[in-house]
């Protein structure tokens, strides 16, 4: 009988020629398990998304009472849904006061599209600015802000007006004037190999959005919810964005994103026209009862006062010559290594010892390390242990 793997290459709609092909059966905790009990140690959690590991069991509860009252009832913003409700009550109570208004999505993307719109009608400019090696996302419109020309030419002409800029580089903000509508920057860049800006560079950039009038808007799709070793990226620089997208770790390992604002400028989509944005999914009742879940969990199991700490426990292991550089903050870290041969091996290595690692799209020469806040110090000793033996092998 074909096996799933078979069918998977079969059925299944195929992003690269050499996908991973580990098959899982189930999850747990910081592990991975294969059909014959093959047992992986997620180290870059399902992609930023596991940051309280896998099946929490207070998201798994919230899930099950959820699902006993209901899922899908309507279209987003019609009905009054408790899930919704209450956690963007609790969202926002950990965010600064300016924002008072969160749009639920499905997605990280659509968490972008969202943004771009509001930015877009909120200061009737055009104009929107992104980061080169920047990476937000692959719909059309979170695709133009991609800042890396090889993954954009192929499905040319994307949206207009979308002009570059170079991250954390303060004479590159010059481009920012009164005919721009936006600047989109990730808080740390995820997929440039974790490139954590300067405090000056994001106050500076602050600086020069509120001076134009142009909108600050900050990707914290991978760095929200205690990855950094705070609640949000944007706390270690000092400054607050005017719009937050959101995703990947805010749902507990559910599909979920969203953009946050002050409500006058969420207030935008009410009007000319009526519905100016809409879904039929965003902010499904069940991903919001886990995302709440989740949120709680990182709050009341004291997550993120513990990432320091774990992450210098990782810079200590992993102090070896071969790594040229360790990059990040907190649990989001870089290997820089020589080339993507040496990142390719020792990924393979690790994965046929039970730890999953991978690399990035825009700096294929490191190794991602994101692990879930859950991770212990004896975890953290182990999969080091397998790094460095996979490193000391081939590179």
């Amino acid at each position: 009988m074909i096996n799933n793997r078979a069918l998977f290459i079969q059925n299944t709609a195929q992003t690269s020629d050499s996908p991973r092909l580990l098959e899982i059966e189930r999850a747990e905790g910081i592990y991975l398990y294969g059909p014959q009990g093959e047992k992986y140690m997620d180290l870059v959690s399902g992609f930023n998304v596991s940051n309280i590991g896998h099946r929490h069991p207070r998201v798994l509860q919230a899930i099950e009472e959820q699902l006993a009252k209901f899922m899908h009832v309507t279209v987003y913003g019609e009905f009054v849904q408790a899930p919704q409700v209450m956690f963007a009550t609790e969202l926002l109570a950990v965010l600064p006061v300016s924002f008072g208004s969160v749009y639920f999505t499905n997605s990280g993307a659509e968490a972008v599209e969202g943004s771009m719109k509001i930015a877009k009608k909120f200061t009737g400019r055009r104009e929107i600015i992104a980061a080169r090696e920047a990476y937000h996302g692959s719909t059309q419109g979170a695709l133009s802000l991609i800042g890396n020309d090889a993954y954009r030419e192929a499905y040319a002409p994307l949206l207009p007006d979308i002009s570059f800029i170079d991250y954390n580089s303060q004479t590159d903000l010059d481009a920012i004037t009164e005919r721009t509508a936006a600047v989109i920057v990730e808080a740390i860049q995820g997929e440039a190999g974790v490139r954590v800006p300067t405090a000056a560079y994001m106050k500076a950039l602050r600086e020069k959005c509120t001076e134009t009038g142009a909108l600050l808007i900050f990707d914290e799709i991978q760095t929200g919810f205690g990855r950094t070793g705070k609640l949000f990226a944007f706390e270690h620089f000092g400054i607050v964005p005017d719009i937050l997208m959101l995703a990947k770790g805010i749902g507990g390992g559910m599909p979920l994103g969203a953009f946050v604002a002050p409500k006058e400028i969420m207030d935008v989509i009410k009007a000319n026209p009526m519905l100016g944005h809409i879904t039929t999914f965003g902010g499904h009742p069940v991903s919001c009862a886990s995302a709440r879940a989740s949120l709680q969990a990182i709050q009341e199991e004291n997550l993120v006062p513990a990432v320091e700490a774990k992450a210098a426990l990782f810079r200590s292991e992993l102090a070896i010559p071969q790594i040229r550089e360790i990059r990040g903050l907190g649990l989001m870290m870089c290997l820089q290594l020589d080339n993507f041969d040496q990142v390719y091996q020792v990924s393979n290595y690790c994965a046929s010892k039970g730890l999953i690692i991978d690399w990035y799209l825009h700096c294929e020469t490191a190794l991602r390390i994101a692990p879930p806040l859950t991770i212990t110090e004896d975890e953290i000793r182990e999969a080091c242990k397998i790094i460095r033996e996979a490193i000391a092998k081939f590179c």
